[in-house]
């Protein structure tokens, strides 16, 4: 069963099972999660990827994550933005104080390439990231739902996120799940940068049918 109470549960036949925030003592395995998926994005910024992991793992935002657990370990991850805070955290000292002012600074500059303020009623979701082994088992569709069910909860209207032009897989699971592209911006200055050429922003309204408790009734 999937739990929304914060409490992580056994599911029957050992499926994997979703509840909010990141469980205390999985900083680290939600941090190499996110590395594995984004690390291509994030290296220019939070290199050598030992450091990297361990910046985003001292300064996650608990209460801003959604996790997928198997036998009780993390094997998905969503975070999302949300009153001012988003799942991973680590401001302009905390940069500073790992990497130095010399190496920290233009680390800063890339950095905020990726912030992502929410309009009013809005949701911005962070990303999802799956363990390579759990891939395609349903896993991100649960995870998306649930986020959709506590942006319901939160009185948002629309769920935004960002996707880049080197991430197709998660542009359909997107696609599948209500979300549709409003715009791209090309970005070939990025590619060898970061990867990447282009991002595309996705919306979703959020419905009736996000509500708690609204598929059960179904």
């Amino acid at each position: 069963m999937e739990t929304t109470d914060g409490t992580a549960q056994t599911a029957a036949g050992g499926r994997p099972v979703v509840r909010r925030g990141i469980p205390q003592g999985s900083e680290e395995r939600v941090a190499a999660l996110y590395w594995e998926a984004f690390g291509r994005k994030l290296g220019p910024a939070l290199n050598p990827p030992e450091v990297g992991r361990a910046f985003i793992a001292a300064h996650l935002h608990h209460d801003r994550g959604v996790t997928a657990l198997a036998d009780g370990r993390v094997v998905g991850v969503a975070g999302y933005r949300l009153g001012g805070r988003a799942l991973t955290g680590g401001g302009v000292k905390d940069v500073l104080t790992t990497y130095g002012l010399i190496r920290g600074l233009p680390r800063l500059a890339i950095l905020t390439l990726f912030e992502r303020e929410p309009a009013e009623g809005e949701l911005v979701m962070d990303g999802i990231a799956v363990e390579v082994a759990h891939r395609g088992s349903g896993i991100g569709s649960l995870l998306l739902r649930e986020v959709a069910t506590l942006a319901a909860e939160h009185d948002c209207r629309r769920i935004r996120l960002d996707v880049i032009d080197a991430n197709p897989r998660a542009k359909a699971l997107y696609e599948r799940h209500g979300f549709t592209a409003v715009r791209t911006e090309q970005t070939p200055y990025l590619r060898g940068l970061l990867g990447f050429g282009a991002v595309t922003t996705m919306h979703r309204q959020v419905t009736r049918a996000d509500a708690p408790g609204a598929r059960e009734a179904r």
